[in-house]
């Protein structure tokens, strides 16, 4: 199996969100799995510019010449497909959201409707699985409301979204001793996907384990 991460985290040594996403890789390497870990801000990656030319006049082919073409192959090599983001104002990162803009030449000009929900029929049957990872600084789970709805389009079969993000790159040893614990369950996941193409309900619930009560985690942030 090939696990493929695109990620629209600002970095590797700066993110909290890659630190999630690199305990999951690691469970999936342990099961066997082929990994990569894409940082989208490293690449270059223009604007899409709304023609509709990779549907009419050259279907499948952007006429931007950047990075995507050689993301396009991997995204479309890949069994898991793994959407990575920090949320800082709502949503997802820029990154991100310009990287899932750009595939649009995976879509054909072809309306479906399924139960009153209307998209485009892919150019392509999809044999992949897709997946979230997203942290957030604040505490709650509100802040991912936004992330949850983008996302159901796709049909996700696992989604990781952490609160209390800060947690996640503590040098106290008491904080870091949870956050391991935590990053533990989140390797076992990768290592279930990897082997079952799902994750059990122990590690279901261990993926909601609070790392901190909001009052200390508000009062660990100083805000």
């Amino acid at each position: 199996m090939k696990f493929i991460v695109f990620n629209g985290s600002p970095g590797a040594s700066s993110s909290s969100t890659n630190v999630i996403a690199q305990a999951f890789l690691s469970g999936a390497k342990r099961a066997g799995a082929e990994t990569e870990n894409i940082f989208l801000i490293e690449k270059n990656i223009g604007h899409c510019k709304g023609c509709f030319s990779c549907w009419f006049k050259t279907p499948g082919k952007c006429v931007l010449q950047d990075d995507m073409q050689g993301l396009l192959e991997k995204y479309n090599s890949a069994d898991v497909v793994c959407f990575a983001s920090p949320v800082y104002t709502w949503n997802m990162t820029a990154a991100l959201k310009n990287f899932i803009d750009r595939l649009a030449p995976l879509k054909s000009p072809l309306i479906i409707n399924k139960n009153d929900n209307f998209d485009l029929v892919d150019s392509a049957p999809k044999t992949q699985q897709f997946m979230v990872i997203s942290n957030c600084g604040f505490p709650g789970n509100n802040n991912f409301e936004t992330m949850k709805v983008v996302f159901k389009s796709c049909n996700p079969v696992l989604e990781i979204y952490r609160n209390c993000g800060k947690l996640l790159k503590s040098k106290d040893e008491k904080i870091k001793s949870v956050v391991d614990d935590y990053l533990k369950v989140v390797e076992q996941a990768g290592f279930e996907m990897a082997t079952q193409n799902s994750i059990s309900e122990k590690t279901k619930a261990g993926l909601q384990k609070k790392l901190m009560s909001v009052p200390e985690y508000v009062k660990y942030i100083r805000m």
